[in-house]
Order: structure tokens, then sequence, then C-alpha cells
């Protein structure tokens, strides 16, 4: 497929390597890279495999996972590709706007170099059947809005995992909205988490609404260190999840701050329906008639800007 095809989804899409060495892709619909510039392999092993905490899964047992954005298909191919020896059970599902990456990606001689066979094979028959089943383990992709293609799968399935890799919230709201968001906490079995490299404040704002536990992620290797790298929200219940571990932390003051302040002001789409610049325009009218914090005397007082 050629990379200068054109599709009302993404868009055009470019080719480019990241720090890492591995492939990764940009979008011209949303102006923004698939990966950060640290590497997308390096990205969905911190951000996604090493929260994940894959190890508390006995073989035994059947971990539910949604990828929610799968994209090339690293985040899910990473979460796999690291489970324990011997592996428990997997029931997956995938919510995915376009194919293009997915095939992309797989044309890349380094990409499929990356995982096993039977990781490989698993995402190869996702490509041509949209789904994939072997010995008591099983996917299905659901290509289209996620928005509507959430509600395809049936309301008894809840999760143990959420990966939430959509385009950033000010590039696309309709995955963020506090209706979406709330919509995904209640696919979450207790003790379930939901992950995602997002550190918005209205994000967290609204994952915290919907009763989540909420955790700050660490930087990926290679990455620019920043006040936080993503968010982890864990659903109350289960067996709970510790305050720290390999790939998270409790959040900061200053991120507690955050939640009180304009920023943290959500993007609402009680239709999910709503377009881009409908949601920004929603939001926006709400920021200015709140009385939260203005966000840029937060920033002041923790150094994040500088006073003129």
């Amino acid at each position: 497929m050629n990379l200068n095809d054109c599709a009302a989804d993404l868009g055009r899409l470019e080719a480019h390597l990241t720090a890492d060495g591995s492939f990764s892709l940009h979008s011209s619909q949303f102006g923004e890279a698939f990966h950060n510039s640290a590497g997308a392999l390096n990205e969905a092993n911190a951000k996604f495999v090493v929260p994940a905490q894959l190890e508390r899964f006995q073989p035994e047992q059947t971990i539910a996972i949604l990828d929610v954005c799968f994209g090339l298909g690293y985040n899910s191919a990473a979460v796999m590709h690291a489970m324990p020896v011997p592996p428990p059970s997997l029931q997956w599902w995938g919510l995915e706007l376009d194919q293009r990456p997915l095939d992309l990606a797989l044309e890349q001689p380094s990409f499929q170099q990356m995982w096993s066979t039977s990781v490989l094979q698993r995402l190869r028959s996702l490509q041509t059947n949209g789904s994939w089943w072997d010995k008591s383990s099983q996917g299905r992709l659901i290509w289209g809005d996620a928005r509507k293609t959430l509600m395809r799968i049936p309301a008894s399935q809840n999760f143990d995992l959420i990966l939430l890799d959509a385009f950033s919230p000010q590039r696309c709201p309709q995955l963020w909205s506090e209706e979406f968001l709330n919509a995904l906490a209640e696919r979450l079995k207790p003790g379930g988490r939901l992950i995602t490299y997002s550190r918005s404040a209205a994000v967290r704002a609204s994952l915290r609404r919907a009763g989540m536990q909420l955790f700050s992620l660490l930087a990926a290797p290679g990455e620019r260190l920043g006040w936080s790298s993503g968010t982890m929200a864990v659903r109350p219940g289960g067996e709970g999840c510790p305050m720290s571990g390999a790939g998270w932390r409790p959040l900061s003051e200053m991120e507690l701050e955050h939640l009180s302040t304009r920023a943290a002001v959500p993007f609402r789409d009680s239709s999910g329906t709503g377009t881009t610049d409908e949601i920004l325009r929603r939001r926006k009218l709400e920021q200015g008639c709140c009385d939260l914090e203005p966000t840029n005397s937060w920033q002041r007082r923790w150094g994040l800007l500088k006073s003129k």
C-alpha cells in the first residue's frame, strides 16, 4: 500500500523511524505521530506493559484486554510478547478506525522481527480476518469510530486491562470525553487498570469522577523527563494496586492541584457524535465561565511557567 494514499480517517500517513529503531507513522489528519520520539517499542513497553504488571496473572486465569486505538499493534503485541510462561488464557478486543497502520507495519521486516511467531500470527490474522483464535485464547478487532464500536462488545465482557492510545485530547477529544472515559471505566473489572500515555488534567479528572484511583506513569527509556509520562486509573476492588511500582507512582501534590484548575474542565460529548471543533468549543466556553483556578497560576506556582 502506498503511504501517500489518503483516506478520510487518518489522512496521509508518513513513515519514520523512532529513536529505538522501531517503525512508526505520522497522521496528517491529526497532525501527530503515533509514538513519541524515544521509540515506539520503548513506549509500548514502558507505558503499557510495565504498568499492566502481567506477572500477577496465573496460568489458570483468563486475562481480558481491550486495546482502544490499536494502530500499528505495538501495545497489544508487546503485552502478548511479555506474557508470563506459561501464559494465562487471553480474551482480547481491539478498536481501530483505519486498517492502514496495521497493514503498513506488517510490511516492515523490522516490525515482524520484533515478535514471536505466535504474536505475529495473531497480528496477521487480525489483518486478514479481523480475529484470531488459538488454544484457549481469542481476539477480535472491530473497525470504526470507537464511540460506536465499544457498544458492539457484549455488555457482559469486562476487562482486566484497557490500553487507551488515542491521539492527544486536543486533537481527538472524542475519545477523551467524560462520557467515553466513563463508558471505559464501567467496563473494568474490580482491580482492573486503564492505562494511557495522557497526563491531561481533563482526562484524569473525568476518570476520578468515574470512581477510579489515579497513578502517574514513569518515563520510558530515552524519553524526555517531565512531571508525568501518563496515567494509570484503577477501579477499586479486587486485589487492589500497590501505591508504587516499576512503572508508576502516586500523583504528586502538584498533580493533584492540577485537577482543580481550568485544565481539568472535561471534554463533553453527550451525544457521542460530536466533532473535534464542537467538543473543543464547548470546553472553551465552560472554561471561560467556571470558577476554577486559571491553569497558568498553577504553572507559575510550581515553576512550570516563568513570570513575565
